[in-house]
């Protein structure tokens, strides 16, 4: 198997944030299509808790969750690079909370 040098793009946001009535998830999932990026898949999360320590879950007595959607990109570094200013720009137009993250990871695909 012959592997390429990529990195591995994580959003995590929350699962009420939303930009021109949409979800936000839904729009960045978008967005790297448009670019032509290889793929990307989105989580929801079950449980989690961010910097305001409060804790998130999906248990049926929580109405009005507001659990984690993670959206992960995999592809090859310049890609990456290119695609951060869109991410950053929804980002701060959507007004959400958001952690960003990025590392090495190597691809191979059928």
């Amino acid at each position: 198997m012959n592997f390429t040098e990529s990195e591995l793009l994580r959003i995590f946001i929350g699962e009420q944030a939303k930009l021109h009535h949409r979800p936000l998830y839904e729009l960045l999932v978008s967005e790297a299509l448009e670019r032509g990026m290889a793929g990307a898949t989105v989580f929801r999360g079950l449980l989690s808790f961010g910097l305001r320590h409060k804790v998130h879950t999906s248990k049926i007595f929580e109405l009005a969750g507001e659990l984690p959607m993670v959206i992960e990109i995999v592809e090859i570094t310049e890609k990456i690079e290119e695609f951060l200013p869109v991410v950053e720009t929804l980002l701060r137009e959507s007004g959400a909370q958001a952690l960003v993250t990025r590392e090495a990871a190597r691809q191979w695909t059928t």
